[in-house]
């Protein structure tokens, strides 16, 4: 799968890519990350990227032409991209948007800056994506975080198990986990765990991801549908505790 990011900081998004997860794949030949730096597509020798609003106000828009023609510089070399403008206005982005983009061939971010960006340049825009109801100095860190949960998604990316196994991939939050030392300043590993009887450990994880789902976020929960044998033994054994606790 390819990746690209548009940017007037094109450093933001390189040294993140240097490392962790994104990093090792782009290594692997797994995916493959451009980064553009639309200055060099600007059409004045100051590399002018923004201009003042018509209609007068505050800031700064960026400019439509720039945009434009990477798009066209794009398309010539790759064919037609699915584009998207990371926007506070868009739709919230989330752990189903990061399997639906995954299934593209070739995904473009634009970042914006400043007011936002020229109107006309939603011709191009497949579609708007926010990570939340705040603003960010620039579209930069929502284009990472939207690549790196997309990326996940791509196999041979991380372990398949992994993604199974991770926070929302079943509406429910995931389970807590423990490592060694089993004893740190007199709080133990439940013994469950080192017990050796893997569909008891089960039960168990199944359990407390139900537990914080229904805690943390309910609407989580509330969003579940299909419950299986594991699912169905969790909530007996959660059933039986928290009477257990009410005597």
């Amino acid at each position: 799968m390819r990746f690209a990011v548009v940017t007037i900081f094109p450093e933001i998004i390189e040294v993140y890519l240097k490392h962790g997860i994104l990093g090792k794949a782009i290594k692997n030949g797994i995916i493959d990350v451009e980064v553009f730096n639309l200055r060099d597509f600007t059409e004045d020798r100051h590399k002018t990227v923004d201009d003042y609003p018509f209609g007068g106000g505050p800031g700064m828009v960026m400019k439509a032409q720039p945009f434009f023609k990477i798009y066209d510089f794009y398309i010539e070399r790759f064919g037609k991209p699915y584009i998207v403008l990371t926007s506070p206005q868009g739709t919230v982005f989330d752990n189903k948007k990061a399997q639906e983009l995954s299934q593209k061939e070739d995904v473009v971010f634009l970042c914006g800056r400043y007011e936002g960006i020229d109107e006309r340049v939603m011709d191009i825009v497949d579609e708007e994506l926010s990570i939340g109801d705040f603003v960010l100095s620039g579209g930069e860190l929502a284009a990472l975080v939207m690549m790196d949960a997309t990326a996940r998604f791509i196999k041979g990316v991380v372990e398949e198990e992994s993604v199974k196994r991770e926070s929302f991939m079943n509406d429910l939050l995931d389970h807590p986990v423990y490592t060694r030392p089993r004893n740190v300043r007199g709080k133990k590993v439940p013994e469950i765990l080192l017990s050796g009887d893997h569909e008891k450990i089960e039960i168990w994880r199944r359990k407390e991801s139900l537990k914080k789902t229904m805690l943390k976020r309910p609407d989580l929960f509330m969003k579940k549908e299909n419950f299986d044998r594991f699912d169905k033994l969790a909530l007996i054994e959660l059933f039986k505790e928290l009477t257990e606790n009410a005597r």
